[in-house]
């Protein structure tokens, strides 16, 4: 094993964060790097695919206009509906975007010569999450006034004023603090995890095929779990994409509710 081991470490780079970071492709400004522009083209995928999916719409859909559709309307029932109630309907437009534009992102480390997932850099779910805030934010504030909002918020009722105390901090940390971070974390951690382990089982498979003939078998088979991997790594995303969008679901839930 000691053989093996020195045999495939020997001149091996192995992946890490730094495979994450992206000189500008022209010029000196972090807005040219690799995963802003991308952020960008996925942008206009997002509007150019759903713009032609309803540009013609039929009785009897196209394949196009019946997925624009299914997506569309999925995310309406499991996502809106079901979740906010009655006042959804008004939360479709954001809570569409912010899924669409997170799965697009999540999946372009599936697509040829961009293989790479916008969301395992964390100025990216920390934006969505800034917004996702500002909206449940301010629409808790328009539906119930900003004192009783944050009443509802720090002082629960039913408690024994001493408890406040200890209560309203870890109130007002949950709210302001620890919900957007868990938000963001849990999006990018998983996109960045995945990637990461998808190059160690490339790289690493691709550098034991280079080595000697006993490890190629090794390398064969890194290649083979890095596709298994991604099959199961293309759900995560998907997963992701779907999670933060129910989250985002559940606060406006919480924000529009007569009880708080």
């Amino acid at each position: 094993m000691s053989v093996l081991l020195e045999g495939a470490e020997g001149g091996f780079t192995p992946p890490s964060s730094a495979d994450f970071e992206f000189a500008p492709i022209w010029g000196n400004s972090i807005l040219a790097t690799k995963p802003v522009l991308m952020v960008g083209l996925s942008v206009i995928i997002v509007a150019t695919f759903f713009i032609i999916s309803a540009r013609k719409a039929a009785i009897v859909p196209s394949r196009i206009q019946f997925l624009g559709e299914g997506i569309y309307g999925f995310v309406r029932k499991s996502l809106g509906e079901e979740v906010i109630g009655p006042e959804f309907h008004r939360f479709m437009p954001f809570l569409f975007t912010v899924f669409t534009f997170i799965l697009t992102n999540n999946w372009f480390g599936f697509i040829p010569f961009l293989q790479f997932p916008t969301m395992s850099h964390i100025g990216f779910p920390l934006s969505i999450t800034i917004f996702t805030y500002l909206v449940y934010h301010y629409t808790a504030v328009k539906h119930q006034g900003f004192i009783p909002y944050m009443k509802h918020v720090l002082f629960m009722p039913g408690v024994p004023k001493p408890v406040y105390v200890i209560l309203t901090p870890i109130e007002f940390a949950t709210y302001f603090i620890v919900r957007p971070l868990t938000l963001t974390m849990r999006l990018f951690a998983n996109m960045f995890a995945g990637h990461l382990l998808l190059l160690v089982f490339i790289l690493g498979g691709e550098h034991l095929i280079m080595s000697g003939a006993l490890l190629k078998v090794f390398g064969v088979g890194s290649f083979a779990m890095s596709i298994v991997l991604s099959f199961f790594e293309f759900g995560v995303q998907a997963l992701q994409a779907y999670i933060f969008t129910l989250l985002t679901s559940l606060y406006i839930a919480g924000s529009v509710a007569d009880e708080h």
